[in-house]
């Protein structure tokens, strides 16, 4: 707080906050949108005049989770929060009105009396004003009868209308199918596989002039754009409501567009022995993948052996199956290129290693890790009959024993859920004592067992060395007798 704008990458972050009650103002901008960025500029003054209140700034197609969670569909889009609920929304580029809304939820600059374009924040100096006041008659006179915003020229109209045609159903997107660049691209193309159709593509980010100029040829000002016959069909959010409704499908199907049949597909061209799935990938070649993902419960596709990895993404992969004593096969897409290329098509997945558990795709080397970490990829290994089960207890013991020093804690130590949980934390960092920890409220079956286990019925519980230490009073006594250190150094 206190005059800065927070860029936040994940919902946990605004949740945390909204949990806490305060003021919260939420800008969701984009890096290609003008409008964004003079209200941005309003955005930070007005962070510096309300400093209660927490201004947050998310990248709205970079992080699709937030944007998705409150239906923003357009940018510049601000949400309003106060008391943990959310108080009110603005679309668009009005600034006088962003002001009126900050002041409602954070309290008036001068009580009593409402923001206007002139009197923007008190940190806002004569550029900021002026830029303001221009922006904003820039936004009124563009509602004027005979205001003329300038379009494409008729070549670039032509290029774009030929683009629209090109298929049946066109995409504009950022990035591929294959290696879609942003989350709302990513989703339609997974939609549009899931509906079975034949579709065309085009990168936007390849070319700035067809970005820049179908916006404006559309009237539609973000991206991915759906087209279906020519006609503009909408955005990702569109495109889900009329995917879960079942409206999408009786578009296609009223517009004639071609189904892809999975059992009978065939297409003319290059493509031996016809297409599989909405892949667009040969028959021969998906036959080939499925039998390799499927010739042994655990598949890693990697870059080298097991013996002699050509990545440390790889690397790190097979050291994770062999410290949870998995047996794999492992297929090295570095001896094969029709595998390699084909394999991202199939998985949508476009790096390596790629990780298959009886089948089923797990991931690469992040979620690999990161599953291990938490004890999910044992679960799921247990689950599906290739590691033993495990019991409680040798979870239990194998958790405590992760960690010379252990917390299981409610939360993270970046983000503690109770007092005691924070006091333990703070006591620990404090000391400079390394420490992991667990958190309890995530997995049931470890919060009541561990009460069991260690005979001990509260959080936080502090072990060293598999030892229990115990609850937040007897680590605070120790810290304040200076003993806490030498305890978790014995």
């Amino acid at each position: 707080m206190g005059g800065s704008v927070k860029d936040v990458k994940s919902k946990a972050e605004i949740d945390n906050l909204i949990r806490d009650g305060v003021p919260i103002i939420v800008h969701f901008w984009a890096s290609w949108c003008e409008a964004s960025k003079h209200m941005d500029q309003v955005f930070s003054h007005l962070s510096t005049d309300f400093p209660n209140a927490h201004f947050l700034r998310v990248e709205a197609e970079e992080v699709p989770e937030i944007s998705e969670a409150y239906s923003v569909s357009a940018v510049p889009f601000f949400v309003f929060f106060k008391n943990g609920k959310t108080f009110d929304t603005l679309e668009g580029a009005d600034p006088s009105s962003l002001a009126n809304k900050v002041s409602k939820v954070a309290g008036s600059i001068n009580p009593g009396q409402s923001a206007s374009p002139a009197s923007l924040g008190l940190a806002a100096g004569p550029s900021i004003i002026e830029t303001v006041q221009q922006f904003a008659k820039e936004n009124d006179s563009s509602k004027e009868k005979n205001h003329v915003q300038p379009g494409p020229t008729a070549p670039l109209k032509k290029r774009l209308q030929q683009l629209i045609d090109s298929h049946p159903v066109m995409l504009f997107m950022k990035g591929n199918p294959e290696e879609p660049n942003c989350g709302f691209s990513q989703k339609v193309v997974g939609i549009l596989k899931e509906e079975k159709v034949k579709f065309g593509s085009f990168d936007i980010l390849s070319d700035p002039e067809v970005r820049e100029g179908l916006k404006k040829f559309s009237n539609w000002p973000t991206y991915p754009q759906l087209y279906c016959k020519g006609e503009l069909l909408g955005g990702c959010d569109i495109v889900i409501a009329m995917h879960e409704s079942g409206e999408l499908k009786d578009v296609f199907k009223d517009h004639g567009v071609d189904i892809i049949d999975e059992a009978k597909v065939t297409e003319s061209g290059n493509a031996k022995g016809g297409i599989s799935k909405s892949t667009g990938l040969s028959e021969t070649l998906t036959s080939r993948l499925e039998n390799l993902i499927n010739s042994s419960p655990v598949v890693l596709f990697m870059k080298g052996k097991p013996d002699e990895p050509k990545c440390g993404f790889s690397r790190k992969v097979v050291e994770i199956l062999q410290q949870e004593n998995v047996h794999f096969e492992s297929f090295d897409i570095l001896t094969d290129e029709e595998i390699r290329q084909g394999l991202k098509v199939y998985s949508n997945w476009s790096s390596y290693p790629q990780l298959y558990i009886k089948g089923e795709l797990i991931g690469g080397s992040d979620i690999v890790l990161e599953m291990q970490k938490s004890g999910e990829l044992q679960k799921n290994l247990q689950e599906k009959g290739i590691l033993p089960q495990e019991t409680l207890q040798d979870r239990l013991k194998k958790l405590i024993a992760s960690s010379p020093v252990m917390l299981f804690m409610k939360g993270n130590p970046d983000a503690p859920r109770c007092g005691f949980s924070s006091k333990v934390v703070n006591a620990l960092k404090g000391e400079g004592v390394s420490f992991g920890s667990f958190d309890i409220l995530t997995d049931d079956e470890v919060r009541h067992g561990l009460k069991v286990f260690s005979n001990w019925p509260t959080f936080p519980q502090l072990y060293y060395k598999g030892e229990l230490i115990g609850g937040c009073d007897i680590v605070l006594e120790l810290r304040n007798n200076g003993e806490l250190k030498s305890t978790l150094s014995e």
